[in-house]
């Protein structure tokens, strides 16, 4: 069996360390890691990863785009794919900034207390790079969604684009405006802004008469949701229902999940060179580490 060889693909001048420690514990034999990688750039290392093994031994080498620059990975990660060409290809992974493993983790986090198709979903932050995948993931799956920005403009923008992908009705609302009502009907929230901005004050969590479930993935401080600390996992939140108090999740404590995530979708890279995987796919594997085998949407 060839040595298993991950192809680390980052727009960054430096190649992001976190993602390169990532692969190494997920058993990775050898990584090649190359910055400041351009969609153009990418064609001849893409190559080189194509044509040096034959058979099933291509199945032992994989890339990895990732990097700080979302759309510049994106670019990347499209380039990548067009370079492959009947059964000359290998597997291929887009995470940048986490946001594809980031998203997933909060999504299967938040299905662990409410059923996703019977309640509505508020996303803060939602046009960030991760609350753009989170909204995504959501769109259809939660019984009704409601994404979030500080632009309404923006915020409306990406309620087009998922209900023209996904063909789902999604409720666009900016900071103040008519937040407050999304909140006061949403059982799952999920903040994913910008690191540093408090999104949700105190006032706002208790406005969450029906919630089930609030995470906060902004890991810099202060945090997105007022209350909820970074290592928060599962912690019930009083004084906002009696009934069923909802329970909290911080940055740390959503982390191991995605860190599963992130380990076992670089392992699902070597089972076949087929494999893309892009939010939709790494959701699924996310799934499956649940144990259960559904999309629940």
């Amino acid at each position: 069996m060839a040595s298993r060889v991950l192809i680390q693909l980052d727009p960054d001048p430096q190649p992001s360390t976190f993602d390169a420690i990532v692969a190494i514990d997920s058993g990775v034999d050898t990584l090649l890691r190359h910055g400041s990688v351009t969609p153009e750039a990418s064609v001849p290392l893409v190559h080189g990863a194509m044509f040096t093994r034959g058979g099933g031994e291509l199945a032992s080498t994989a890339i990895f785009v990732g990097g700080s620059d979302v759309a510049a990975a994106e670019a990347v990660f499209r380039k990548v794919r067009e370079t492959f060409f009947g059964p000359v290809r290998v597997g291929v992974m887009l995470d940048p900034s986490g946001a594809n493993t980031t998203a997933a983790a909060a999504v299967v986090t938040a299905a662990r207390h409410a059923v996703l198709a019977e309640s509505h979903a508020v996303v803060l932050g939602a046009t960030g790079p991760v609350g753009r995948r989170v909204a995504g993931l959501l769109a259809g799956r939660a019984g009704s969604l409601t994404v979030c920005s500080r632009s309404l403009e923006r915020a409306e923008a990406l309620a087009g684009e998922i209900a023209a992908r996904r063909s789902a009705a999604v409720q666009a609302v900016s900071l103040g405006g008519s937040l407050a009502e999304s909140l006061a009907e949403a059982a799952v929230v999920i903040s994913a802004g910008a690191a540093g901005v408090t999104l949700l004050d105190a006032a706002g969590v208790k406005g969450c008469r029906k919630a089930r479930v609030l995470i906060d993935l902004n890991a810099v401080p202060p945090v997105g949701i007022e209350g909820i600390l970074p290592s928060d996992k599962a912690r019930v939140l009083e004084g906002i229902r009696e009934d069923l108090p909802p329970v909290a999740y911080g940055p740390l404590g959503v982390g191991g999940t995605k860190m599963k995530i992130h380990r076992a979708a670089i392992d699902e890279l070597f089972v076949s060179t087929e494999a893309a995987l892009d939010a939709e796919e790494i959701l699924a594997i996310a799934w499956r580490l649940e144990g259960d085998s559904t999309d629940r949407g």
